[in-house]
């Protein structure tokens, strides 16, 4: 069924504000990405492609997986296996779902318009809203949004090993003070600004500037800065209640012992990640969030400019981050934003064209298994770069087998530290 686009806008940022945001939201350093090409033609959707990566994602320990893409085209679903284990209930594209890490691009969004309020600014000092917080007066606002803190991410040890620590925290409620203690109890990885590095912790930070600047609960920026002005039906930020309303997807988490039986970690707080990733959502409804933000609909020009201005994750240089923000350049050459989220017992994928004209929200109902988490990740490639052209008779003979002249897939980019 085809979904209308939401009517609901922010009110314009005046030009006298925008100019004013350039020096605020140009990057401290010039280091970004280098320049790749766009691909200008678009392709329709392989669906086939979708299936395949879907079934592989059950075929690598995923009780279900499902995917919904929107464009020009319409919009298009298709689901695997179930959603419930016990029950035997297809997977169903209409489900809810926790979407994990892709929570950081939700706050993101509201801290930047923080920014576009001067509220705070990205290259002050953290310790400028919340005296005394850090160790470094160093680590500023952006080192946050872009993992370039160096506070250590204290989830490597909380789920050292994997059941275990999940089940310590599954009911616990954290304050976002004892989140960071955990943090600082660790060697910090980079001096500040230095490299990348992928922490948690950095959100738990957010998720506290958010509070202190707008003096409510973060759930309360959710619903009046994104939720409510998008008209984003089946999402919302529940923490610290455990249930998911409505029709939604339960969660399997893999032990880290072959061959033990998968564990339901559907019921959980998430106050082990609050602010970095306890948003529960719908594809329909990520696709709406991401194009939206694509399409400027949530921030300034200006300010989506700095957020989707990236430098890379790792030596492929195919995969960057922004400000709460992931970019993958696919094979095809189109570029993508949006992130990606593990949260235990669920995968998700979340992207849209820059333009926000295409969306892709994808879900495996597993964690603990990178295989299945690399697998969903070729929806991304069936989505917007289209059918694969079939490779002649002599290249195909050089191919290695089981490729059919495809490219080999990249591993999963993990939100959390896994085992298998």
């Amino acid at each position: 069924m085809t979904v209308s686009l939401l009517s609901h806008r922010r009110l314009p940022v005046s030009a006298a504000l925008i100019a004013a945001l350039a020096g605020v939201l140009a990057p401290a350093t010039s280091a970004s990405a280098a320049p790749a090409t766009i691909r200008t033609q678009e392709s329709a959707p392989d669906m086939a492609g979708i299936v395949a990566a879907l079934e592989s994602a059950m075929a690598n320990g995923a009780p279900g997986a499902m995917a919904r893409y929107s464009g020009p085209e319409g919009v298009r679903g298709r689901a695997v296996g179930v959603r419930d284990r016990e029950s035997g209930a297809a997977m169903d594209t209409r489900s809810r779902f926790r979407i994990g890490s892709v929570s950081k691009t939700f706050s993101s969004v509201v801290l930047l318009q923080l920014v576009e309020e001067r509220r705070l600014k990205l290259d002050a000092s953290v310790n400028t809203y919340l005296a005394g917080l850090l160790p470094d007066d160093r680590i500023t606002v952006r080192h946050l949004l872009t993992h370039r803190s160096g506070l250590a991410d204290y989830t490597n040890a909380m789920f050292e090993q994997t059941v275990p620590g999940f089940e310590a925290v599954r009911d616990r409620v954290f304050s976002y003070q004892e989140l960071v203690d955990l943090s600082l109890a660790e060697p910090r990885t980079t001096e500040p600004g230095a490299a990348y590095a992928y922490s948690n912790a950095n959100f738990v930070v957010v998720g506290m500037l958010i509070e202190k600047l707008t003096g409510r609960p973060v759930a309360d920026a959710y619903q009046r800065r994104i939720i409510k002005p998008l008209g984003l039906r089946d999402t919302a930020y529940v923490h610290p209640d455990t249930r998911i309303k409505g029709t939604h997807v339960r969660g399997y988490l893999h032990p880290d012992e072959t061959g033990a039986p998968l564990v339901d970690s559907t019921e959980q707080t998430v106050s082990w990640a609050q602010s970095a990733g306890a948003v529960i959502s719908s594809p329909a409804d990520l696709n709406s969030f991401t194009g939206a933000l694509m399409r400027g609909r949530l921030l300034s020009p200006r300010t989506l400019e700095a957020m989707t201005t990236v430098t890379p994750t790792d030596g492929t240089n195919t995969r960057f981050y922004g400000l709460g923000l992931r970019r993958y350049d696919l094979s095809c050459g189109t570029r993508v934003y949006g992130h990606t989220g593990t949260v235990q017992g669920f995968y998700t994928y979340a992207f849209s064209t820059r333009d926000g004209r295409r969306s892709l929200s994808a879900l495996a109902n597993t964690s603990n298994h990178g295989a299945a988490n690399t697998a969903l990740g070729n929806t991304l490639e069936a989505a917007f770069c289209g059918k694969r052209p079939v490779p002649a008779p002599a290249a195909r003979s050089t191919a290695p087998s089981g490729t059919a002249g495809h490219v080999l897939p990249l591993p999963a980019e993990r939100d959390l530290p896994e085992r298998h």
